[in-house]
């Protein structure tokens, strides 16, 4: 009786509180409205009739509801993630038990989860700091130089290790950077702002070179494997997505010299102190050669997965998830021990994972009852008359027009792949060459700095304004956008 009666009085007090339950009402208010809307009448697109079915509907209502809740972010988005995985049996457009098989079954669950150990691992062991480090004292003190080594660091340790980890292990090194020049927060450098938007920029750039760098990647394999029963590894990955990163990160570091000129040529700290820094650090610690040993052979075994199986005629079968889920363990035995259980419990995000479960869930759904192909043809249907050369540049922006509206990599991996596979299937396209653009955009989240927590981190230092990520963020989705569609028209001209 008390909570009842306190609740009203709670929510003028807060107003936060206030406007959470009216937002929440309102994503009601849309399930609801778009649930009782009567199904439309069916496309008619290149002789074909699109038909979007009552059950396709129902995926709709669900799916704006997420999203609703998920860009304003009115519940946990976790809770959210668990709350879709209810709703779709409730309106009985599948079973409970094929919602969470879609879901928590999936493989790519454990995938997500070993990759995410290993990087609490990497970070807590010293060894993503000691590289960082070894990369400036290689490079000098020149602000154009660092700025290019935090770009090259961050991508490359994001090719590995999840893009979110990388911005917070680099934040504390480019800050101290900073403050040994005496630039302030706020305090309107141009050397600050370059320097920590590379921190976050860096990071997106290699999420996409290979499937562990970012969840979105990881969503969009496994919806190809369960939409489309085409499995991509972990190779054919790095082929598309290796030449985009690396094509990126050059320009992006001219831009960011160009957009934010820096107003001295050195930071105040010699070569040599880099040097005495790394040399404070000692020789490589047991504990880092051990997470080296680890990350090393699961890295290896990720690349060499294919020939293996070539070799010994597929008697030996090593996926990509279990690999990674056994690295994550390698953590943990006897001998080797980098964390205990309680550090990975606080390190890993276990609230990403619920929101993979949800994706994988709903995109499967989505798919299934034909609204992923309803919704292909009403929002990317002139894509047959862009020219093939163009296709790939035209998604990326598409797939990032979307990104600033869904706000989260996975969110916006688990409704546009679905949408793309089927759009494919209907136009007689490539289904990998045309979703792998937008898997890959889903992550490269620029402009906007409420997008993601890789871009958040950075932000709250206090050297950049929304505003100075946003200008330089529109320029580099165009680089990224290009980037993409060289990779992807290159690979198409070598392996087709």
């Amino acid at each position: 009786m008390n909570v009842a009666s306190s609740s009203p009085v709670e929510a003028q007090r807060n107003p936060t509180a206030g406007r959470k339950l009216l937002t929440f009402l309102l994503a009601v208010l849309v399930l609801g409205g778009i649930y009782l809307l009567p199904v439309p009448e069916p496309l008619q697109r290149g002789g074909n009739l699109i038909e979007l079915t009552a059950d396709g509907k129902t995926c709709l209502a669900i799916l704006a509801f997420a999203v609703t809740l998920w860009v304003t972010e009115t519940v946990p988005f976790a809770a959210t993630s668990l709350l879709i995985v209810l709703l779709i049996p409730a309106f009985g457009v599948a079973s409970f038990n094929s919602v969470v098989a879609a879901g928590f079954g999936a493989p790519v669950i454990v995938f997500f989860i070993g990759v995410l150990i290993m990087t609490s691992g990497f970070n807590r062991s010293g060894l993503g700091m000691r590289l960082v480090y070894l990369m400036l004292s290689r490079l000098g003190t020149r602000v154009d130089r660092v700025l290019l080594g935090i770009l090259v660091a961050g991508s490359f340790i994001s090719w590995w290790v999840t893009d979110m980890a990388v911005a917070a292990m680099l934040l504390p090194l480019g800050v101290g950077l900073l403050r040994d020049a005496g630039l302030r927060p706020e305090s309107g450098s141009n050397v600050g702002r370059a320097v920590m938007i590379a921190t976050a920029f860096g990071a997106l750039i290699g999420g996409i070179a290979t499937p562990a760098g970012t969840a979105a990647n990881i969503v969009a394999m496994a919806q190809l494997r369960q939409l489309a029963g085409i499995e991509i590894s972990f190779t054919q990955w790095m082929a598309y997505g290796v030449p985009a990163a690396i094509l990126m990160v050059p320009l992006t570091w001219r831009v960011l010299l160009w957009l934010f000129p820096p107003e001295f040529e050195s930071f105040p700290i010699s070569a040599a102190a880099v040097r005495d820094r790394l040399t404070s650090l000692g020789p490589l610690s047991g504990v880092e050669w051990r997470t080296l040993f680890v990350f090393a052979t699961v890295i290896a075994l990720w690349l060499a997965s294919p020939v293996i199986g070539a070799i010994t005629a597929g008697r030996i079968d090593l996926p990509i998830e279990a690999v990674a889920l056994a690295g994550g363990i390698a953590l943990f035995l006897p001998g080797i021990a980098v964390l205990t259980w309680k550090e990975a419990e606080r390190d890993v995000e276990w609230g990403g994972i619920m929101l993979i479960v949800a994706g994988l869930s709903l995109g499967l759904v989505v798919f299934e009852t034909g609204a992923a192909r309803w919704l292909a043809w009403v929002l990317l249907g002139g894509i047959a008359g862009v020219p093939v050369l163009v296709q790939p540049f035209v998604i990326v922006l598409a797939v990032c027009g979307l990104h600033l509206l869904f706000s989260s990599n996975t969110v916006t991996a688990s409704i546009i792949v679905p949408i793309l596979v089927a759009l494919a299937r209907d136009l007689g396209l490539d289904i990998w060459t045309v979703v792998a653009p937008a898997a890959f955009a889903s992550s490269l989240a620029f402009i906007l700095v409420s997008e993601g927590p890789t871009t958040i981190i950075p932000y709250s230092s206090g050297y950049f304004s929304i505003k100075d990520m946003a200008k330089a963020g529109v320029v580099v989705t165009l680089i990224a956008a290009a980037s993409v569609a060289v990779s992807v028209l290159v690979n198409r001209m070598v392996f087709q």
